[in-house]
């Protein structure tokens, strides 16, 4: 599995444990539904910027969204 496609996994593990939806997350980040769908899926490489966004609305550490096994 890629790297881009496990912090992708990553994302939607976290979102799922939050029991938040993509357009939740979406909201909590200010960036577009369609956005965290893109991530999620390993479609878009995402920035750091946009990386610590999400891990703030979703409550985890930077390191936990992009650790790969």
């Amino acid at each position: 599995m890629s790297e881009i496609k496990q912090i992708g996994k990553n994302i939607r593990k976290y979102r799922l444990a939050k029991g938040l939806t993509q357009l939740d997350l979406a909201a909590n980040c200010g960036f577009e539904e369609s956005s965290i769908g893109r991530l999620e899926n390993g479609n878009t490489n995402p920035t750091i910027k946009t990386l610590l966004k999400i891990a703030k609305a979703l409550e985890v550490k930077l390191i936990d969204l992009v650790r790969v096994k």
